[in-house]
């Protein structure tokens, strides 16, 4: 028998290559199409008391449950009912609603950390309590040194006034008397802010070391619920006047 010459061969070679090729791209389609098949799954309904199945989501389906399944009949997950407007506004209040108690959950496993790094101990709680209110004790000695200082000025003024009982004042007098009031009612209403914001200072103190003491003790952070607003201080009443003259300048008589 006759020996195939070159290009015989060559040509024999190309075709059982192509072959190949063909028949790996036709297996690749196939496995493809079954995973894509798979991907889709089998959905499933009853419409009217028959079972609808398809490849697709079942549009005569959409208010009530699909199941979708498997190529080989076993559950893959189900899909619930399309939510009307309604459901739907109610569904994404409770999600904000649920999300907002996340983030309160973190600020306050977040808050209590904090609380735990700035103060590892009640000594230095008790510190911090000591430094913050010094600086309004501070501010209330300034204050009350202040209202004496204007005291002291209001007396010659007062003293004076005697000269004109039932007498318009002369406008120095009444204007030095007039400053003297509005200074003196500023600096008490400062006295009031200031005394204040020392009982605000000891109650936020004293909440803060409520917290502390059980998370000291083992409390896990963010487990005591969300912390009080800081306590703010009530707006003072304005101070009465000490003025003796009336509106028209005249003094009364003591």
């Amino acid at each position: 028998m006759k020996a195939p010459d070159a290009a015989t061969i060559i040509l024999r070679t190309a075709t059982r290559a192509a072959l190949g090729a063909l028949l790996a791209a036709l297996a690749c389609g196939v496995v493809a199409q079954d995973k894509k098949a798979s991907r889709g799954g089998i959905w499933t309904c009853e419409v009217n008391g028959r079972k609808v199945t398809s490849d697709r989501p079942i549009p005569e389906c959409t208010t009530k449950e699909q199941r979708v399944l498997n190529a080989d009949g076993s559950l893959n997950h189900v899909v619930p009912p399309t939510m009307t407007a309604d459901e739907k506004a109610e569904a994404d209040a409770r999600e904000r609603e649920a999300q907002a108690l996340r983030v309160a959950q973190q600020d306050a496993v977040r808050r209590d950390r904090n609380l735990m790094a700035r103060f590892p101990n009640e000594a230095a709680h008790r510190k911090a309590r000591e430094n913050a209110l010094d600086t309004a004790r501070n501010a209330i000695r300034i204050s009350e040194s202040r209202i004496k200082l204007l005291e002291s000025e209001r007396k010659p003024l007062m003293d004076e006034t005697e000269f004109y009982v039932g007498k318009p004042l002369p406008a120095k007098l009444r204007s030095a008397i007039d400053a003297n009031d509005a200074s003196l009612a500023a600096q008490q209403s400062a006295l009031q802010n200031q005394q204040a914001e020392v009982g605000r200072i000891n109650a936020n103190y004293d909440e803060e070391l409520v917290r502390l003491r059980k998370l000291w003790a083992g409390a896990p952070a963010g487990s005591l619920g969300p912390a009080s607003a800081p306590a703010t201080p009530p707006v003072p009443a304005a101070a009465p006047s000490k003025t003796s003259a009336k509106a028209d300048g005249t003094v009364r008589a003591r």
